[in-house]
């Protein structure tokens, strides 16, 4: 899981003076249990209504058939996320300076193919 792969690589970007956080359109008190359940210990941000994602251009309407789907698995984003919106974002990664410019960012439309945790300490190295 992705969640734990970050986890793994936290002290070595720690280490390279960076920090790590993790940005959700989900709920609080769903972030919470999944920071709980996989024991993270890293921040598990919460964007209300995908503010910040729709900001960067990153979010996308599920379709009808898609959303079917979901309910059929019983994905609902509607209580996860706290809005009738349907909204997702595409998997991106910031690293963001202390300046507070990005010097690296990856983003990819599709949901399935997300920025790979074990990246992370060579990017920061490489800046």
């Amino acid at each position: 899981m992705e969640l734990e792969a970050l986890q793994a690589v936290l002290p070595e970007i720690e280490s390279l003076g960076a920090s790590l956080a993790v940005i959700s359109p989900q709920l609080e008190k769903y972030s919470k249990q999944v920071v709980k359940k996989n024991r993270l210990t890293y921040p598990v941000l919460c964007d209300r209504s995908n503010k910040a994602a729709s900001a960067f251009g990153l979010t996308f309407s599920l379709p009808e058939d898609l959303k079917a789907l979901y309910l059929k698995f019983g994905i609902d984003l509607s209580r996860f996320n706290g809005n009738d919106d349907w909204q997702l974002a595409m998997p991106a990664r910031y690293i963001i300076g202390s300046d507070g410019k990005i010097s690296d960012s990856e983003i990819n439309p599709d949901y399935t193919r997300r920025p790979e945790p074990e990246q992370l300490p060579e990017l920061l190295k490489a800046l």
